[in-house]
């Protein structure tokens, strides 16, 4: 397998390395040796020793939500998600992506999303077409919360709305490239994808970036791809936690006691942990995880779930239980694709809120 001299060096430090074991969100979720950075090392190292075929391992390198719990605890600097990535991509060169991954690509290339997805909900559509007008302010929705979550992206509007904002959205938004650098990484055909969102942002000032992998997509791989966006990107908990804090956004708190789950998009890659915590704090009565901020542990997403439901409905109910043990029944995310894992798997005795349901209760 062609590999980068760098990303060897970080696979032959792996596979003889146990240190983050205990961290991994699949690995924890389905008890199997198999979903360790560990194990991923040393299963591409067989592969670069032409002891195994590449195509023998691909199953377990999409089992990796690439999440970056691993980088994290590493104190010695080696980057799992790296060599991951990288795998993906020499398997989509090579022509080795499992059927199910080759399904997903191919909906990227020819409809937009992984999804498939052409129709947006009812209610979605008319809010969007509410704000059709060219402004100065976008508001950028994401692929998850316009074809799978179409509730949370009209919700998302709503609390715009409130604060008396005025923004765009788009009719026919297209994928931030997040989708296709998440299945195959650096190819020309994520590239292009990214540069057709980016030019579809053109001649806005503000780009207000709804979901959390599309914020670390446009505002951290953006720069590795070498595309510059030409307007002012911001977060969509911080510009909301900024409508707070100027009073364009009156907030009332509940009393309402709730903990925090932080998308690893934010508190991680973009190392943006208090926006969400300002607005949290503001309406209800914010209580901590105790794996919370850089720490926190991945709660499921939407697209794995496409291939591998079982495991993401592990990964969520295993969040809830974490929730419970500190005696908390609320849990509030910044994240439409973990709102949508936790959901699905929430029982009677749990709550799941977005930090938009706490701001139009």
């Amino acid at each position: 397998m062609i590999m980068s001299d760098k990303v060897k060096k970080h696979v032959d430090s792996c596979r003889f390395c146990w240190m983050c074991h205990h961290i991994c969100p699949v690995g924890n979720a389905t008890g199997q040796e198999r979903n360790t950075a560990r194990a991923r090392a040393l299963g591409i190292s067989l592969v670069n020793r032409e002891a195994i075929d590449l195509s023998e391992i691909m199953d377990n390198i999409y089992e990796c939500a690439t999440c970056g719990a691993c980088v994290h605890d590493c104190i010695t600097g080696w980057d799992p998600v790296m060599f991951t990535k990288e795998t993906r991509l020499q398997a989509a060169l090579d022509g080795k992506l499992p059927e199910y991954i080759e399904k997903l690509v191919d909906n990227c290339l020819n409809i937009g999303n992984a999804y498939g997805k052409t129709a947006v909900c009812d209610t979605l559509a008319a809010s969007k077409a509410n704000h059709s007008a060219k402004t100065d302010t976008l508001l950028l929705l994401g692929t998850d919360a316009t074809y799978m979550a179409c509730e949370q992206g009209n919700k998302a509007i709503k609390v715009l709305e409130k604060a008396g904002v005025s923004f765009t959205v788009l009719e026919n938004e297209p994928d931030s490239g997040a989708q296709l650098d998440f299945l195959i990484g650096a190819a020309d055909e994520t590239k292009k994808q990214m540069e057709t969102l980016k030019d579809a942002v053109a001649g806005y000032k503000t780009v207000v970036v709804y979901d959390p992998a599309d914020a670390k997509t446009i505002k951290q791989t953006y720069k590795e791809y070498g595309i510059e966006v030409d307007a002012d990107v911001v977060t969509y908990t911080s510009f909301v936690a900024e409508l707070v804090e100027s009073g364009k956004l009156e907030a009332k708190n509940s009393g309402k006691d709730v903990v925090f789950q932080d998308p690893f998009q934010l508190a991680r890659d973009l190392e943006e942990t208090e926006p969400a915590r300002t607005v949290v704090s503001a309406f209800a009565c914010l209580t901590e995880f105790l794996l919370n901020r850089g720490e926190t542990v991945w709660a499921g997403n939407i697209l794995m779930a496409q291939y591998m439901p079982k495991v993401i409905e592990e990964v969520a109910k295993r969040r809830i239980f974490n929730a419970k043990s500190i005696g908390q029944s609320v849990i509030v995310t910044a994240s439409v694709s973990e709102y949508t894992a936790l959901k699905a798997v929430a029982g009677d005795d749990v709550e799941i809120l977005s930090l938009e349901d706490l701001i139009l209760a």
